[in-house]
């Protein structure tokens, strides 16, 4: 057996008869209090209105838990652990709204220095030329290859779509218009449809 539920502890009495009684331990400690500067129902104000759904469950946990609610049951329906709960009790009593935000996590830098990941951009967003770079639009491959041939730095496919994301760029590929498309033909025949 490896976990006992239950502790038991032995005590005489005055005629020596033993008598097992249940030892509960050590009492919870109380709940953190929370700062009350800001309401339950500006908490969930604001939750409805933050867009970080992340942020906006750890609001609704904290209002309910300003309500009065049992701190589990808060967190459980947050979609979070009690002490996880308890974690952020901690940075909104210290840092208010600001403190449930995810800190910014540092990772690896890039290989690529400042000028390096502005000429980089810069290439993207001018594009390829057919003639010259052998290619109509640019895929990570290609920029995998040109990145090592110009800086001499390799990149995986997906280590390239990740710092593409980083310069702020979409990995994804415009819908191809034909050269010779009618434009305002085309806006005519939407106006003029009706679905």
């Amino acid at each position: 057996m490896t976990h006992i539920s239950l502790l038991w502890k032995v005590q005489f009495t005055d005629s020596f008869r033993c008598r097992l009684m249940q030892w509960k331990g050590p009492t919870m400690p109380e709940a953190r209090p929370i700062r009350d500067d800001i309401s339950a129902k500006e908490l969930r104000r604001r939750a409805r209105r933050e867009t970080n759904g992340r942020v906006a469950s750890r609001l609704l946990a904290l209002a309910n838990a300003l309500d009065g609610m049992d701190r589990g049951e808060a967190a459980r329906r947050a979609g979070m652990d009690r002490q996880t709960l308890r974690d952020w009790v901690i940075r909104f009593n210290a840092e208010g709204i600001d403190g449930l935000r995810d800190r910014p996590k540092s990772g690896r830098p890039t290989w690529l220095d400042e000028g390096q990941m502005a000429s980089l951009r810069a290439l993207v967003l001018r594009g390829p030329d057919p003639e010259r770079d052998g290619v109509s639009t640019w895929r990570a491959k290609d920029l995998c290859r040109i990145v090592e041939a110009r800086f001499g730095v390799a990149y995986s496919e997906n280590g390239m779509l990740r710092l593409l994301h980083d310069l702020g760029l979409s990995w994804q590929k415009t819908r191809p218009i034909h050269p010779e498309a009618d434009l305002k033909a085309q806006a005519r025949f939407k106006k003029n449809s009706r679905c």
